[in-house]
């Protein structure tokens, strides 16, 4: 584990020693850990968002019926079976 020692402004530490005190957090460093997870967490949803968005306009759309993914999940299939191991 890594130490990082940063300051903050006074308010700032007020508010985290409150989130600490009505039993939020164990020590700041949950909190701040907390606050970094969900970054990455909001990070990670953007990319996926982008990435949906840049496929929905990469082609010619499709219907998506029953009988398209029946098909599209039997091509995923056959395809696994027939990978090497």
């Amino acid at each position: 584990m890594t130490t990082l020692n940063i300051s903050l402004p006074d308010d700032l530490q007020a508010f985290i020693d409150q989130q600490i005190s009505i039993g939020s957090y164990g020590t700041a460093s949950d909190y701040i850990s907390h606050l970094i997870r969900q970054e990455q967490e909001r990070s990670a949803e953007k990319q996926l968002e982008t990435l949906l968005i840049e496929g929905l306009d990469s082609g010619d759309p499709i219907e998506a019926t029953e009988a398209w993914w029946t098909q599209k999940r039997a091509d995923l299939v056959g395809r696994l079976h027939s990978s090497p191991s």
